[in-house]
């Protein structure tokens, strides 16, 4: 019984945030604002601000982020070419990356090595799962418990400790980077909390990926173990 207390509370942890998130960024991504710019123009000023005349804006249908690699804020089309709430307080967020990066914060750099790696990991986590059975047979080991083990901890538990490395990140992006910027004079202070709440529906998306994730690789564990 108190283990099934427990994953109800943990799946009560993971999927009541999705729902509070979508429901957060929906209520103030429905109605346009009287801002001067779009999301996407808001983002560009940002950066030219900081000198960051190189870092790029663009749109992108795989979910709003800052690509480290190409230095591109990349925004979905409603947030770039909207003027709601939402779409502001979102691509001042994504600049906070930017800034991140320019300023060669530490923790930011380990996110994008570990990010790095975690696919790295995960390739040759895959490899040793297809391949277990042949190396069992090779080197006439007694078990593939111990291969199996060491897959599942590339393919997930690597990705596991690089989630758990982007909260503060993105916390840091969101609360010391984005939302000092809107509250000098980019919102109204009527729209400071709406800010906030948006920013902390945001955080907890990765907070809700990160006991996913650890959830997933708790049940891997214990089948292996069987």
């Amino acid at each position: 019984m108190p283990l099934l207390l427990i994953l109800i509370v943990i799946l009560v942890l993971i999927y009541w945030p999705q729902h509070w998130v979508k429901k957060v960024l929906n209520e103030h991504h429905r109605q346009p604002e009287d801002f001067p710019g779009t999301g996407g123009e808001l983002a560009r000023h940002l950066l030219d601000r900081f000198d960051l005349q190189h870092v790029k804006v663009e749109t992108t249908n795989q979910g709003d982020h800052y690509d480290p690699t190409s230095q591109t804020v990349r925004l979905t089309p409603d947030k770039h070419d909207g003027k709601t709430l939402t779409s502001i307080t979102v691509a001042a967020h994504e600049c906070g990356h930017a800034l991140q990066h320019a300023a060669a914060e530490p923790l930011f750099l380990w996110r994008s090595r570990m990010a790095w790696i975690s696919i790295w990991s995960g390739r040759i986590g895959s490899f040793l799962i297809f391949a277990a059975p042949f190396l069992v047979l090779i080197s006439r080991a007694p078990s593939v418990a111990i291969l199996n083990i060491v897959a599942a901890f590339l393919i997930m538990g690597v990705a596991i400790i690089v989630q758990f490395i982007t909260l503060p990140v993105e916390l840091d992006a969101s609360f010391n980077k984005a939302l000092p910027l809107l509250e000098s004079g980019y919102i109204k202070p009527e729209q400071h909390a709406a800010a906030r709440k948006i920013l902390k529906a945001a955080a907890w998306t990765y907070v809700a990926a990160s006991l996913a994730s650890l959830l997933n690789f708790w049940r891997w564990m214990a089948l292996l173990r069987r």
